[in-house]
């Protein structure tokens, strides 16, 4: 006799695996730095110049949260779970293992592209400081100008190696968008409320107001500590193989 047993509509399994993964790894988060184990320093996404950065991490990054409040985890695997689950019992768990890896390893690549845009000026001044050696070439990335005439290139080395490893991002924020694209492609005739407007949208509007306003937070708020653009690269991986799946007639 086969030992059956029917997916659980709630939790099917992938969703509850992601589920079970994310909170185990954050409680390792947290309590490992004990024994001087940093999770988030060794497996949580780095620039890729950082010395800090392995490919790897544009996989791991995604099963790290915010070690200082369980809010980004309990967020996140909310979100998981209340549109996750609709799309893997329509889709079958290696499908949706796959669309959400990949909107993940999206967010995270479009992240490094942010990174580089933004850190390039500073990295550009390091390098013409080696040459001229005029300081004033660094004023705006040193934190105070007046205690420095001249910076010996092993400390300058060092400063710019800092400023490298400097960002790092955590969550799996990148992949929940993409999940929010899949669902309101998906399931278009679907309901959405805001918390603030608690008037029900339709599916592909709630998900449109979204990237417009995490597009908008992304270029007003940078200094917030939201990866927003990684938000917006986990739709932008979504909806490329959306498209692909849907050219091959595999979108349903």
């Amino acid at each position: 006799m086969n030992d059956y047993r029917p997916i659980n509509p709630n939790f099917p399994p992938i969703v509850k695996n992601l589920i079970i993964i994310n909170v185990l790894v954050w409680v390792a988060s947290i309590t490992l730095p004990r024994l001087g184990i940093d999770v988030v320093e060794l497996f949580g996404l780095h620039y890729w110049e950082s010395s800090h950065f392995h490919i790897g991490q544009l996989f791991t990054y995604q099963f790290l949260h915010d070690t200082s409040s369980v809010t980004h985890l309990l967020f996140n695997m909310f979100g998981v779970w209340m549109f996750g689950k609709n799309i893997e019992l329509l889709w079958g768990p290696r499908k949706f293992l796959i669309f959400y890896l990949v909107s993940g390893i999206g967010a995270g690549i479009i992240q490094e592209l942010v990174w580089m845009y933004s850190l390039s000026p500073a990295i550009e001044a390091f390098d013409q400081y080696a040459n001229t050696k005029d300081i004033h070439l660094l004023m705006p990335y040193l934190n105070n100008l007046t205690e420095y005439t001249h910076i010996p290139m092993s400390q300058l080395w060092a400063l710019k190696e800092q400023l490298l490893n400097a960002p790092v991002t955590v969550g799996a924020s990148g992949a929940l968008f993409g999940i929010l694209l899949g669902f309101a492609v998906l399931f278009p005739q679907a309901r959405m409320v805001l918390l603030f407007f608690p008037v029900p949208i339709r599916a592909p509007y709630f998900v449109a107001l979204y990237a417009i306003a995490e597009l908008y937070m992304g270029i007003s708020y940078t200094g917030d500590g939201v990866a927003h653009f990684a938000h917006l690269g986990g739709m932008i991986f979504a909806a490329i193989l959306l498209l692909i799946w849907k050219k091959k007639g595999d979108l349903y």
